[in-house]
């Protein structure tokens, strides 16, 4: 993931755009391109990519707000994705879920703290990730000591 002057940043979002017009509804595409390549979908990506895709700035903003996979603003340096799906919820996740968020401060200066509804590990509930990583079992104290080496 690189961060780029905003100019270079536009240049390559509109490259990036031109390479998917052939494409049959490019858009998609476009946008998962981009979040590879910058991790994120700035203001003005959403209008190089309408420019390029001659589509409104409204309809690409819309597809970008709609979906959890695309984000605005760059991530955070760690991210931490525990289950909300029912098998986890049965097993304190969200209890776990509340009381990471409010300590997630404490975790780390720059860490995420999100929710997913299923990640296929009910059996091992609370379930959750750390940086992509799946785990199992989790309880605060688990997540306190997998997350110590990012202080």
């Amino acid at each position: 993931m690189t961060t780029a002057p905003t100019t270079d940043r536009v240049t390559l979002v509109r490259a990036i755009a031109a390479q998917h017009l052939t494409e049959r509804g490019p858009l998609m595409p476009v946008l998962h391109a981009v979040m590879d390549e910058l991790g994120h979908v700035a203001r003005e990506d959403v209008e190089a990519i309408a420019d390029v895709l001659n589509l409104s700035v409204a309809e690409v903003h819309g597809v970008v707000s709609f979906y959890h996979d695309f984000r605005t603003e760059p991530p955070a340096a760690h991210t931490v994705a525990l289950c909300r799906g029912e098998a986890c919820q049965s097993v304190g996740a969200e209890a776990l879920y509340d009381e990471t968020r409010a300590r997630a401060g404490s975790l780390a200066a720059d860490v995420e703290v999100t929710e997913v509804f299923c990640l296929g590990n009910c059996a091992l509930g609370p379930s959750g990730t750390l940086d992509g990583r799946l785990h199992g079992r989790l309880s605060t104290e688990r997540l306190e000591a997998l997350t110590e080496g990012w202080r």
